[in-house]
């Protein structure tokens, strides 16, 4: 007797699971955006490589990446993830079409919340993140506009394209009451994947220990604020709480590459107008940003 052909499908669960990861970048991340515990999620990932015959993710100490395959496969989740969504719609569920997908940097989502209006914000899907994540998010695909730092942007600027670019100073800021131990290591307050004080420090042979890491941006501010230790923003951004460090200890920071920029390939007149939006209100007169009120 013939075995007939078996057909296997994958489950748009497990779809909408990987997407997560590689979107949040933590199994634990996905599981509490989709609600489920991290051995249901673990559970998804193992059926879903043993399908395509390979990992998908790989655990760095930065979170969790994607593999070569990975990659690919998660390409063609979100294929999947929108095919579905369409045709949930022609039965008059989530009218409307896609919303555009800017990613910006935690820095710069303070500012950009202040000078955009709900209005002109109907059609677009804000994700805020660490920049590396933004352009991670742009290469693979379900990002399509981005307001990021970059120093240096990554491995991958080949596959974005850079619409505007604008520099600006960087500086060491820290609470009016902190006192740094004579021969002690500098105390830091840093963020995940780090690069613009650690690179700085290590370039200048100085003496450090992290002692607060967060990828949010609030709250490496408040640690400043607690006299922890201190961080780096933008010479703009310095808050009424904190001053610029200025102790002749600390070396001088490279300036900072504040990029507008877009995935390859992208063809979406709404995309267009927002990113004309955006380079109108911050890359004008120079690059300056309006100064907050």
């Amino acid at each position: 007797m013939q075995r007939r052909n078996q057909f296997l499908n994958v489950p748009i669960e497990i779809i909408r699971t990987v997407v997560a990861i590689a979107e949040t970048g933590s199994l634990s991340k996905a599981g509490e955006r989709l609600g489920l515990s991290q051995p249901a999620i673990s559970s998804q990932v193992k059926r879903l490589q043993s399908l395509v015959g390979g990992a998908l993710f790989v655990k760095t100490a930065g979170g969790t990446t994607t593999t070569e395959l990975g990659k690919v496969a998660v390409q063609q989740a979100r294929r999947i993830l929108e095919a579905n969504d369409q045709l949930l719609r022609l039965g008059g569920n989530n009218e409307g079409p896609l919303a555009v997908r800017l990613g910006i940097s935690t820095l710069l989502a303070d500012e950009f919340i202040r000078l955009q209006s709900a209005v002109a914000l109907a059609d677009v899907f804000v994700h805020a993140d660490l920049s590396p994540a933004i352009v991670r998010g742009l290469v693979d695909g379900y990002i399509d506009v981005a307001f990021i730092y970059s120093n240096p942007l990554t491995d991958n600027e080949q596959d974005i394209t850079i619409v505007n670019e604008a520099e600006e100073p960087s500086v060491w800021v820290r609470s009016r009451d902190f006192v740094l131990r004579p021969g002690a290591p500098l105390p830091i307050l840093a963020w995940p994947g780090d690069d613009w004080m650690i690179r700085t420090l290590t370039k200048h042979n100085m003496s450090y220990k992290i002692v607060f890491r967060s990828p949010n941006h609030q709250l490496r501010l408040e640690a400043a604020r607690a006299g922890i230790g201190l961080t780096i923003i933008p010479e703009r951004m310095v808050p009424s709480f904190l001053i610029p460090a200025r102790e002749y200890y600390l070396p001088q920071l490279p300036m900072l590459r504040r990029l507008l920029c877009v995935r390859s390939g992208l063809d979406d007149d709404r995309a267009t107008a927002l990113v004309h939006q955006l380079a109108q209100v911050f890359f004008t007169d120079a690059g300056k940003i309006p100064a907050a009120t």
